[in-house]
């Protein structure tokens, strides 16, 4: 083989592993633009290594990508970013190939928006090992050699991350898609229509709305009790001229699915212009998550116009 054709097999050795690269790095990064640029920089170090010493491409890749993950996750700048209140995962849309592998519970919780939030309270490594443990069904042994541990520390890393995770989950389970998608609903005509009464019903008694205020607030905005909440709801679904012109105008509302999870997405032509996810635990809603900021619905945007979507819920915002 000439040297040209080594590149292209070698390429294509890649990108046979891209969006399976490209899950594991939305899984540890909860962003879909920090993980394209891991698998990019995992690309150029595939580049520049001896190819023909590397006898497993799918376990060399597989370290690489991890531990350029674990690098953006220690570094100082993602420290600052994540603690200070700003920060939610980037929500994609179902049949993103980068929300990866959907087979058992346990993967398809590894990427709800609900868990990606929840590692945020883990350690590097203990956001890696549950990761490549629960999502990718890696072996303790095959974990500590991604990650240079022992295969005791990978146990007690799994241990700790499990235990976190538990003591701070809500609901767990799975909720009915035809009983979901009727809550959510029912929740948007009553946030339409302005009945706060109706709102406060769907919700838990202790549910919590998040927002990131469309990327014009500093910090998340979050709010605790059912009536705030509906309160809140209310006016953020009541149209207003100053709404529809940063809009860029008069958004349809569609159901969706963002990370496995019941949502609504307003859509200006082709533009996502926001997202609304619902946990659901116990048939009422117990978190709400508003994601506006254009930044973080850029890849959503992008599925959203390959997608044949439903009929919009609400026409005329």
């Amino acid at each position: 083989m000439d040297s040209i054709a080594v590149d292209r097999f070698d390429t294509s050795r890649f990108e046979a592993s891209r969006h399976r690269l490209a899950s594991l790095a939305y899984r540890l990064l909860g962003s879909a633009a920090d993980a394209e640029d891991a698998v990019q920089d995992a690309f150029l170090h595939w580049q520049a290594a001896d190819r023909q010493r590397i006898k497993v491409p799918e376990a060399w890749l597989t370290k690489v990508v991890t531990n350029l993950c674990l690098d953006r996750l220690r570094s100082a700048q993602a420290r600052r970013e994540r603690t200070a209140g700003a920060w939610l995962p980037e929500p994609l849309l179902d049949g993103d190939p980068m929300l990866g592998p959907a087979a058992t519970f346990e993967q398809r919780e590894s990427v709800s928006l609900a868990l990606l939030t929840l590692m945020e309270r883990l350690s590097p490594l203990e956001r890696a090992v549950y990761v490549l443990r629960e999502a990718f069904s890696y072996s303790h042994a095959e974990t500590a050699e991604i990650l240079d541990i022992t295969e005791s520390a990978s146990q007690q890393h799994l241990h700790r991350a499990r235990c976190r995770i538990t003591a701070a989950r809500r609901g767990g389970s799975e909720v009915d898609p035809a009983a979901a998608r009727r809550i959510v609903e029912e929740f948007l005509a009553a946030a339409v229509s302005g009945r706060t009464e109706r709102l406060v019903a769907l919700l838990t008694d202790d549910a919590t709305a998040i927002s990131d205020g469309a990327g014009l607030a500093e910090k998340l905005l979050r709010f605790d009790t059912a009536q705030r909440i509906a309160a809140v709801v209310r006016a953020g679904f009541k149209p207003t001229p100053a709404k529809r012109r940063l809009a860029g105008g008069t958004p349809a509302i569609h159901y969706a699915l963002v990370n496995g999870a019941p949502a609504v997405l307003f859509v200006v032509g082709d533009q996502v212009v926001g997202s609304v996810t619902f946990d659901i635990t116990g048939g009422k809603i117990a978190t709400v998550r508003g994601i506006a900021a254009p930044t973080r619905l850029a890849r959503l945007t992008e599925t959203w116009r390959q997608h044949e979507p439903d009929t919009p819920l609400v026409t005329q915002w």
